[in-house]
């Protein structure tokens, strides 16, 4: 019977310190994805639609990690209004495709 308790106490232990880790990694990949949907609505505002397609495509790539580790309703949404505004923003439409990145940086402020 110990032995089995101090397996048991074991896996716990392991649990609870990889447990924070992963929290972490998610709150990172969510913060970067903020900083970058920041810097493409930022590149909107001047009407500079490479920049802002720059951004946004790094800013997706941190939703997207952190969606995989993590799946979240918000994350989710957010990953939509980025890749609408990557297509938009391709097209040359830096209004529409500023509108979307700054509807995912609401929705990626809700996750925080």
């Amino acid at each position: 019977m110990p032995r089995r308790f101090t397996i048991a106490m074991l896996a716990l232990a392991l649990a609870l310190l990889l447990t924070p880790q992963v929290s972490l990694a998610v709150d990172e990949h969510i913060s970067q994805a903020i900083e970058s949907t920041i810097l493409a609505i930022d590149d909107g505002e001047y009407g500079r639609a490479e920049g802002l397609v720059t951004h946004a495509e790094t800013a997706l790539a941190h939703a997207e990690a952190s969606e995989k580790v993590n799946p979240n309703p918000h994350t989710a949404d957010a990953i939509k209004h980025l890749k609408e505004a990557i297509d938009e923003g391709k097209q040359g439409h830096v209004d529409v495709a500023k509108t979307h990145a700054k509807g995912a940086l609401n929705t990626l402020q809700q996750v925080m």
